[in-house]
């Protein structure tokens, strides 16, 4: 299976004769500072392969950044001395904007040791608000040309409820008996009602990603939701859905990034199976970990393809199909919940996409005194 992970780059080809290019040895960086901007080089940081997070320390014990550091099962401190004498580190970065701190770092941190604070530590915390906003407006972007291709789907299911409100409200106007009267303004309420469920599905999709903390999702019921999203752009009439849930099957992140993945991952199968076919929802809760299958009885990758399908703007549709952002968003919004995304593809066969995340229980817990 080839998977994508916050800690692992994309999978290269093995040429025989080719001698491998070595792999260089992470960087061992320490943050101190836990506050936006700690928190903020934690998400950054822990996807880049090269990258060691030795810890992070902060005087606050309630500060948002040792919350995130305990997730990525990143040591938290409580005092900054014992961070920075860590054996091999390689660079401090100081996010705290306290000038006492940065004397002590001069005084304590050992030779050979950068440290990035003051003006410098501010530029790095402008580059890394800016890319996280690109990110963001990447995703929204490429959910709102995606709305595009709802146009027919909604269409069609507004256009049903419609044609009977206007009927029977057509039928009202000669309508004398009492009784009749009452039943066909049941049934005109109830199409408004399926109307307006259209209406709200597709309003809250559509919206941005809330900035709200991130909290439990019920796995099971997030597909479901996406299911009901998705056929709005892809006709699933023809395919039939089997549903593989483990009861109560929970996840850390936001809901609204999480629908959004699963639309994406549901409605890449149905197009890859060109409309007929067999579509696995699969859900499992482990000891350690959570995962949600996707599969489908498609057309599959070709292996060439295979390390290419989640870089920015790279497809395999027609010109105007599609905008190459879906599989990218996808990673990142997986790796920002700390998880890996896997995908197993076979030509004339179909795809699974496994997406596997920490187990609330599989965290961590190592935690220094306050």
């Amino acid at each position: 299976m080839t998977t994508i992970s916050p800690t692992m780059s994309h999978p290269q080809t093995e040429n025989q004769g080719i001698e491998p290019t070595p792999v260089p040895l992470p960087m061992r960086v320490a943050i101190i500072g836990a506050g936006r901007g700690g928190t903020a080089l934690l998400d950054v940081l822990h996807q880049i392969r090269t990258i060691q997070i030795v810890g992070i320390a902060d005087q606050n014990p309630s500060a948002a950044g040792l919350k995130r550091a305990q997730e990525l099962n990143v040591p938290v401190y409580d005092r900054v001395a014992d961070l920075i004498k860590q054996q091999g580190l390689n660079l401090v970065m100081d996010v705290t904007g306290d000038p006492a701190m940065e004397s002590v770092l001069q005084k304590e941190v050992p030779a050979g040791t950068d440290v990035v604070n003051g003006q410098t530590s501010r530029l790095l915390w402008l580059l890394v608000q800016h890319e996280s906003t690109l990110q963001t407006e990447l995703l929204h972007a490429e959910k709102l040309a995606g709305i595009g291709s709802f146009a027919a789907g909604i269409a069609h299911d507004m256009n049903n409820p419609l044609q009977l409100i206007l009927g029977l409200a057509e039928n009202l106007t000669d309508e004398t008996d009492l009784e009749a009267v009452h039943l066909q303004a049941r049934d005109i309420i109830d199409a408004v009602k399926r109307t307006t469920a259209i209406c709200r599905d597709l309003t809250s999709y559509s919206r941005r990603s809330s900035l709200r903390q991130d909290c439990l999702i019920s796995v099971n019921g997030k597909l479901d939701e996406a299911l009901k999203i998705a056929r709005y752009a892809v006709a699933l009439q023809d395919i039939e859905i089997r549903k593989l849930y483990q009861p109560d099957v929970v996840v850390k992140g936001n809901p609204d990034e999480l629908l959004h993945v699963f639309v994406n991952l549901i409605t890449n199968a149905v197009q890859a199976m060109e409309h007929h076919g067999t579509l696995t929802l699969e859900t499992k809760a482990m000891a350690a970990a959570t995962q949600v299958c996707v599969s489908d009885t498609g057309s599959g990758i070709a292996p060439e393809l295979l390390g290419r399908i989640f870089e920015p703007f790279f497809t395999t549709k027609p010109p105007g199909k599609g905008t190459g952002l879906g599989l990218y968003n996808i990673k990142n919004v997986i790796h920002h919940m700390n998880g890996t995304i896997g995908l197993e593809s076979h030509v004339g066969r179909g795809s699974t996409f496994t997406l596997t995340f920490p187990g609330e229980s599989g965290a961590d817990e190592r935690r220094t005194r306050p």
